[in-house]
């Protein structure tokens, strides 16, 4: 038998092509950058999504295959929205699914180091060293190998390099501070009109501001904004707000500041001081890219300059991606937390067994494209199930158990019969399951009245259990309700599975456990979250929540699955694909659906 540890390794088909990649090999082949440099820089407001997954493939897979660099930084602007739970589960998921990349050349940050300080005409010229650093630790991931783990980057690590650009962009007269409330300020934005407070002294606005970062103010009180234009069709340049005043600690320089960038000034700045060339967005981004060249082109740089990219974004069926609803499914425990697998986040979708492989083979290859749309649930689903069926063991399980007992099979006696470990695997070898008088099958598995083309058992009718014995129902034991409780079967004993005389056919199979060698464990049937491809089309999201989205039940399990390891995926064979929950303990089995065997949703759907 192979370990089960083992990782079936990517099968790399040739890179994705798209017109971002397109414009990145036009740019390698006029070496306009003397290297590729991307970014990932999620905001910790929030666990990511398979949405995330998808820019994360995108730009780590850009400097992979162009031989780059990617960073991991957390654009971290907003003290009173973030916390360090959220940038600890962001690193967790980008090196769990980046696993089998992250090597010196995806951007490890080199601990400690600052942004250097150089002056250019006179002004700061702030700038990363181009240093690629070493692997600050190894991590292992649910499914998959050791692998660098990567330290990101912060946008407040650049704080005092921001602070000091918007001191420039007020002495050049570019930039005012505003004493409007912000309700005014969105007023005067909406109608184009020009504050009261935008023809102050470049002297007397940056005496402000110097008092706002010293905290003399209240939040809200005033805010730092670019003079740009008052009543531009495009409303992100009518002097947008680029910093405003907050009293709040944050959770990565602590109590230090009292004023914070807005996110479209500190992005691009840091996008510049961290040497990025391509800085690719969704397309909600798109009205924002006027702004972003603005504040790079306004302050004279003298270093090439970093181009904003936008894509559409994924738009998955059959589930949410905005932050705010995810929290709130969490916040009104409509699910168990960010990491429930029926959540689309990276962290429930890996706690639901996917593995890293199949999640980077469906966000890799996705596509790219500038035209939003839904992607049919069913990608994914295809993408699980291929890689699953690879790389499965294959387990016996029993979840809905009904007791056969074999008359004519001797009691007292075990045989141990060779069952198959993974099909597709020809290295996987064989096992031994315990078959013995008494065995589970599944209560679907009989039925006293089968419908039409019913290949599985019924009174007067034979089966064959897989790897075993052909069986025959002679007799139906019912309880006081009527309910079927035991099914009394002959075996063909001459029939046995790989034996000299098992030739004999029947129409159907089904798989079964041996009842006093069997092993308990908690099953969780997860199924999709909502009950509609669309359920924000109506704006109320929550109605369509899917009641059966969860089914808890014991199972009878063969005893191999006591052993059952965390970094393992299961067959349980003719039912779906299972992983063990991180709730299993020694004595505790808790397996997880993660993805039934067949598309049964397809099937419904047509049915209406």
């Amino acid at each position: 038998m192979s370990n089960p540890n083992a990782i079936t390794p990517d099968v790399v088909p040739a890179a994705p092509s798209d017109f971002i990649r397109d414009i990145v090999a036009a740019h390698v082949a006029e070496n306009k950058y003397p290297r590729i440099h991307t970014r990932f820089p999620p905001e910790p407001n929030g666990y990511l999504h398979i949405g995330h997954a998808k820019s994360i493939c995108l730009n780590f897979g850009i400097a992979r295959e162009f031989g780059g660099i990617c960073n991991l930084r957390m654009d971290d602007t907003n003290p009173t929205k973030e916390d360090i739970e959220y940038v600890e589960s962001i690193q967790a998921d980008v090196n769990w699914l980046i696993s089998a990349w992250a090597d010196d050349q995806l951007g490890l940050k080199l601990k400690g180091k600052t942004p250097e300080i150089v002056t250019v005409n006179g002004q700061p010229d702030f700038y990363l060293p181009a240093v690629v650093g070493q692997p600050a630790k190894s991590t292992t991931g649910s499914g998959s190998a050791p692998a660098p783990a990567m330290e990101p980057f912060y946008a407040s690590d650049y704080f005092d390099q921001l602070y000091a650009y918007a001191v420039e962009l007020i002495k050049r007269g570019k930039a005012y501070v505003c004493d409007l409330t912000p309700e005014e300020t969105d007023e005067y934005r909406r109608h184009g009109k020009a504050s009261p407070f935008r023809d102050r002294s470049p002297a007397e606005n940056l005496d402000w501001f110097i008092r706002m970062k010293n905290g003399e103010f209240s939040d809200g009180s005033r805010v730092v904004r670019a003079k740009i234009t008052v009543d531009s069709p495009n409303i992100w340049l009518r002097d947008p707000l680029i910093y405003r005043i907050k009293h709040a600690d944050h959770h990565h320089t602590g109590a230090t500041w009292r004023i914070y960038p807005m996110y479209d000034f500190a992005h691009c700045l840091s996008d510049y001081i961290e040497g990025i060339t391509h800085s690719i967005c969704t397309l909600e981004f798109e009205v924002h890219r006027p702004l972003y060249d603005w504040i790079l082109e306004a302050l004279g740089l003298p270093r090439p300059l970093p181009h904003q990219y936008e894509f559409a974004r994924l738009s998955l069926g059959y589930t949410v991606m905005s932050k705010r609803k995810l929290m709130q499914l969490v916040d009104e425990k409509l699910v168990t937390g960010w990491d429930d697998p029926r959540m689309p986040t990276i962290s429930g979708i890996r706690r639901r067994g996917v593995t890293p492989e199949a999640l980077r083979k469906f966000a890799y290859h996705i596509g790219i494209t500038k035209y939003n749309g839904i992607t049919d649930v069913s990608v994914l689903e295809h993408a699980i199930r291929d890689d699953l069926n690879q790389r499965s063991l294959r387990r016996l399980a029993v979840l809905q158990p009904v007791k056969v007992i074999i008359t004519n099979y001797p009691a007292g006696q075990v045989e141990e019969l060779d069952a198959t470990n993974n099909p597709e695997d020809p290295h996987a070898g064989k096992r031994k399951v315990p078959f013995a008088r008494e065995l589970f099958i599944e209560r679907d598995d009989f039925a006293e009245v089968p419908p039409p083309k019913f290949f599985r058992l019924k009174p007067g009718g034979e089966v064959r259990l897989k790897y075993a014995y052909i069986i025959k129902c002679e007799e139906v034991i019912k309880d006081s309700s009527g309910h079927v409780v035991e099914l009394h079967c002959t075996a063909d004993l001459e029939s046995k599975t790989g034996g000299a005389t098992s030739a004999r056919k029947v129409k159907g199979t089904i798989h079964w456990v041996s009842a006093a060698h069997s092993v308990d464990a908690e099953v969780r049937l997860y199924d999709r979250l909502f009950t509609v491809a669309e359920p924000d089309a109506d704006g109320d999201f929550k109605q369509h929540l899917n009641p059966n989205s969860l089914e808890v039940i014991t199972a009878k399990c063969e005893p191999a699955l006591k052993d059952a390891l965390p970094e393992a995926r299961y067959q349980f064979e003719r039912l779906a694909y299972f992983s063990l929950d991180p709730d299993s303990r020694p004595g505790r089995l808790v397996f997880n659906r993660t993805i039934t065997l067949k598309d049964t949703w397809s099937k419904e759907v047509k049915k209406g």
